[in-house]
């Protein structure tokens, strides 16, 4: 498929929206048009203030004027002309209309803030073209995050440790990590837990230096389950020597894989006073499972969570997946109903977002089409909403199928704090680790810098010294915004 962007206007927007609709198609970018393939192209021009779509695709066509030279916001009125013309050649009506943000939730706040909720909505639905439910979903978000968000304060941050190794990587992954299976990741391990202590160690004392006081820690990955419990141990003692926990709110520890539970390693994180952890099926179909690579058994995972609840672990979250590759709706609503019956206090689902580096997209394989996983969602939603289960983070993913989102769904008063201080960008999050990212929160405002480690744990280690250096800047951006 081409997408010629005439006037070189808005191709950031264009693409996206031309995403949601073909998530598995290639899209060739041009500029001009002579010289493109006629046989699928989307045209968009703006000439005088005017603007122009032009769709002709699987042999149908669509076509939409508007003149914008009045407009306040040309790129939104872009979008809407082009969302228009692809809904008419597919027969497809994304939820989310042109609403293309990571964060929904975020600007269902800021407009509730600003109109009211019953104008914020109304824009969402009449604007935005976002759907009633998919709009009421973001006003119940915004409503349980901003208790959250006013948890913290100026001088708040939490911690993100960085575990990039798995058991052995699924189909559908794309994130910076390393099958611990291999001769090479058990051989960085050990080095690589001294330099995450060391990274720690100075972390904390950053934080004593600017009086900072630590709200939430969260393990994340990669999957944290593949350390030995020696080694969970070790990491526990780095941040008790390291932080004041006096203020600490909550702590999570990501295991991820169900194979890697032990009562061992749960027992070390009730000791270290962990009191949160995350177990994640993905789905409890044993051929899904296994057609994504996911090497574990739906029975490891009930194992698993009869385990953590046994240790004492009152807070338990479990992930599961829409859109994996063979998934049925019948199927996933089942995998739905199974989570719920086990009753762990989050369950949070995720829409597949089919990234660059997957092994699905690298092999061209294709996506479960968007009103498919529409269907998926929205019986999740059903029924979580009917079991008690309220709804209190959102965020979504480039690449995700039907530009669909990720929600967490809560029993009340078990809301994940870091998943929201984290994704509405509330403080300070230190984090440490290989392919970890800091976002340092100005006190005196919204403003927000990042300092990147290195992604892979080879380069983590041996240019340490580099991301020494770098944290002094840590201390001057405080200076400069208190």
């Amino acid at each position: 498929m081409t997408l010629a962007i005439l006037s070189r206007d808005y191709q950031y927007e264009t693409e996206k929206i031309c995403r949601i609709f073909f998530p598995n198609e290639k899209i060739n970018l041009v500029f001009e048009k002579g010289g493109v393939d006629e046989k699928d192209i989307i045209e968009t021009n703006i000439d005088n203030g005017t603007a122009t779509v032009f769709c002709f695709v699987n042999g149908k066509r669509a076509q939409r004027k508007k003149d914008l030279s009045q407009s306040e916001n040309k790129e939104l009125e872009m979008g809407r002309l082009l969302y228009s013309c692809l809904t008419e050649i597919t027969g497809y009506t994304p939820p989310w209309g042109v609403l293309t943000g990571v964060r929904p939730s975020k600007l269902m706040t800021k407009y509730i803030n600003e109109y009211g909720e019953r104008e914020a909505k109304r824009r969402f639905i009449d604007e935005l073209y976002v759907s009633e439910k998919k709009t009421a979903l973001a006003a119940d978000v915004s409503k349980t995050e901003f208790g959250i968000i006013n948890l913290s304060e100026p001088d708040s941050f939490s911690l993100y440790v960085s575990i990039p190794f798995c058991p052995s990587r699924c189909s559908y992954c794309s994130f910076v990590s390393h099958s611990i299976t291999t001769p090479a990741a058990k051989k960085l391990m050990p080095e690589y837990l001294d330099r995450l202590c060391d990274e720690l160690e100075q972390y904390g004392e950053i934080a004593s230096r600017l009086n900072l006081k630590i709200e939430s820690i969260y393990f994340g990955g990669g999957t944290p389950g593949v350390l030995e419990s020696s080694q969970l141990d070790r990491l526990c003692l780095q941040i008790e020597n390291s932080f004041d926990l006096s203020t600490l709110r909550e702590y999570t520890v990501e295991i991820g894989r169900p194979d890697t539970v032990t009562m061992s390693k749960l027992r070390t994180l009730k000791f270290h006073n962990v009191g949160r952890i995350s177990i994640n099926p993905q789905t409890f179909s044993q051929n899904i499972l296994d057609a994504v690579g996911r090497q574990h058994t739906v029975e490891q995972t009930l194992s698993a969570y009869r385990m953590a609840k046994t240790a004492g672990f009152d807070s338990i979250n479990m992930d599961l997946i829409a859109g994996l590759t063979g998934d049925t709706a019948e199927n996933f609503s089942q995998s739905v109903d199974t989570a719920i019956t086990l009753a762990p206090e989050n369950i949070t689902v995720h829409s597949l977002a089919l990234k660059r580096s997957s092994e699905l997209a690298v092999s061209g394989a294709d996506v479960e089409d968007g009103e498919t996983a529409v269907r998926m969602l929205d019986c999740a939603q059903s029924k979580l909403y009917e079991s008690g289960y309220i709804p209190y983070y959102m965020y979504r993913q480039s690449k995700c199928v039907g530009n669909l989102e990720n929600v967490g769904w809560c029993l009340p008063g078990k809301e994940c704090l870091y998943n929201v201080f984290m994704m509405e960008e509330c403080h300070t999050v230190f984090a440490a680790g290989a392919g970890a990212v800091t976002k340092l929160k100005a006190p005196d405002g919204d403003f927000i810098e990042r300092i990147f480690n290195f992604k892979y744990p080879y380069e983590y280690i041996s240019r340490f010294d580099e991301l020494t250096d770098r944290k002094e800047s840590i201390i001057d951006f405080y200076k400069e915004h208190i």
